[in-house]
């Protein structure tokens, strides 16, 4: 695993797992937003795909997380969105479509447990960083 990874906390991680079982069977999505390596707020954004296999953020609602991050001093950290049937990585879609130089954090369920990996995209290649979780 390389060094740029993620601080979640505890309450993140639960918001963030409510919000992607809430939007079951469709995949979900959203930003991190914070300084550093640690994430100060999750920003839902609506899938605009209405899929249980694909995710594209609204566009609307992604420039005004977007804004609210910026009003609030604060820089992009991470991506996240889930893949309710697996698998437990980015596909090869997500790194195909990855705009952002920050953590894509890949959000898999099984046996309704959610499981949240962190991945660096990166030249087509993906490689998976340490996503800390604190109390």
């Amino acid at each position: 695993m390389i060094e740029n990874g993620l601080i979640l906390t505890q309450a993140q991680v639960q918001e963030m797992t409510a919000y992607l079982e809430a939007n079951l069977p469709l995949e979900a999505c959203g930003l991190l937003a914070g300084k550093g390596k640690r994430v100060e707020k999750v920003l839902f954004v609506p899938n605009q795909a209405q899929s249980p296999v694909r995710f594209v953020m609204d566009p609307q609602e992604q420039l005004r997380a977007f804004e609210w991050i910026e009003a609030n001093e604060l820089d992009l950290l991470g991506i996240f969105h889930s893949h309710p049937s697996g698998p437990e990585t980015v596909s090869p879609t997500d790194i195909a479509e990855a705009a952002y130089a920050v953590v894509h954090v890949v959000c898999s369920r099984k046996a309704e447990k959610w499981t949240l990996r962190g991945f660096w995209i990166e030249n087509g290649q993906a490689a998976e960083v340490a996503l800390q979780v604190t109390a």
